[in-house]
C-alpha cells in the first residue's frame, strides 16, 4: 500500500544538536521543528554556519541530537537500538552526496548494487536491479564502465540509480550539484523532478537559488534555527 498523501515521513521537534568546542558548547541547531509529509519535495537553504548540514546528518541517522526527538516513518529513532535503525535507514532513506562517493575499482552496476549486499539479496538479483537502476537514469550501457570512464554528471546519475536501489520512500540528496556545471546540474534537478512526480520524498541541502527553486517548499535555516518556510513561487518545467 502507498503511504498516504498526509502522512509524515519525517517530523522533528525540538530537535537540538551541541558540540563541544575550544570555546565551550555550540549550539549548532537549536529546538528546530519541522513536518515533511510522503511526497513532498524540499530545499534546505542557508548560509555556511546556519545548521543546514547539521540538520541533514541528522535526518540521515548519520549523528544523534542532543535534545528532542526525530520520527522517521513514524518511528521515533531515539528509541531504536543500532540494528532497527540500520534497518529502518536501509528501507526508508536514499543518500545523493556532492562528493558522488562511488568506488572507483567497482564498475557501474556494482557501485548501484552496493546497498542490496547489506540487505542480503542474492548477486543475480542484486546485479539484474542495478542494471534496471542504470536504464532509468539514462546510463544502462555503461554497466561494467568504471567510474572515471564517465562525466561528473553521469557519476552523480549513477549516485542516485545507487540510492534508488532500495526502493527508498525518501531521498536525501546534500548539495547534489555543488561539482557540476549549470547544464549539467539543470539535467540532474529534472531527474530529481521525475522521481519525485512519482511520489518519492526529496529533501536537498543547497545554497543556490536557482538549485532551490526546483523544490516545491523553501526552508531556510539561520543560527541553527528555521527563519522562513514557504511553498516556492514557481517550479520550472
Amino acid at each position: 500500500m502507498s503511504p498516504g498523501a498526509n502522512e509524515s515521513v519525517i517530523r522533528v521537534v525540538g530537535l537540538g544538536k551541541s558540540y563541544e568546542t575550544a570555546a565551550g558548547l555550540f549550539p549548532a541547531l537549536k529546538g528546530v521543528n519541522l513536518d515533511i509529509k510522503s511526497g513532498e519535495y524540499i530545499a534546505i537553504m542557508g548560509p555556511s554556519g546556519s545548521g543546514k548540514s547539521t540538520f541533514m546528518n541528522l535526518l540521515g541517522c548519520l549523528d544523534t541530537p542532543s535534545t528532542g526527538d526525530y520520527f522517521l516513518a513514524g518511528r521515533n529513532v531515539a528509541h531504536m537500538d543500532k540494528d532497527a535503525l540500520a534497518v529502518l535507514r536501509n528501507r526508508t532513506l536514499g543518500f545523493v552526496f556532492q562528493g558522488f562517493n562511488l568506488l572507483p575499482r567497482m564498475s557501474l552496476q556494482d557501485n548501484v548494487a552496493l546497498p542490496l549486499v547489506y540487505a542480503g539479496d542474492d548477486k543475480e538479483t542484486r546485479r539484474a536491479k542495478a542494471r534496471e537502476l542504470l536504464g532509468k537514469v539514462g546510463l544502462g550501457q555503461y554497466a561494467e564502465s568504471l567510474p572515471n570512464r564517465i562525466s561528473g554528471g553521469q557519476q552523480q546519475r549513477v549516485a542516485i540509480a545507487r540510492a534508488l536501489v532500495n526502493s527508498p520512500r525518501l531521498i536525501l540528496a546534500d548539495e547534489p550539484t555543488g561539482n557540476l556545471d549549470s547544464h549539467t546540474s539543470e539535467e540532474i534537478m529534472r531527474l530529481f523532478g521525475e522521481l519525485n512526480a512519482e511520489g518519492i520524498t526529496i529533501v536537498l541541502v543547497t545554497h543556490e537559488n536557482d538549485i532551490a527553486a526546483h523544490a516545491k517548499r523553501q526552508v531556510k535555516f539561520l543560527d541553527g534555527e528555521i527563519v522562513s518556510d514557504h511553498l516556492t513561487a514557481q517550479v520550472p518545467a
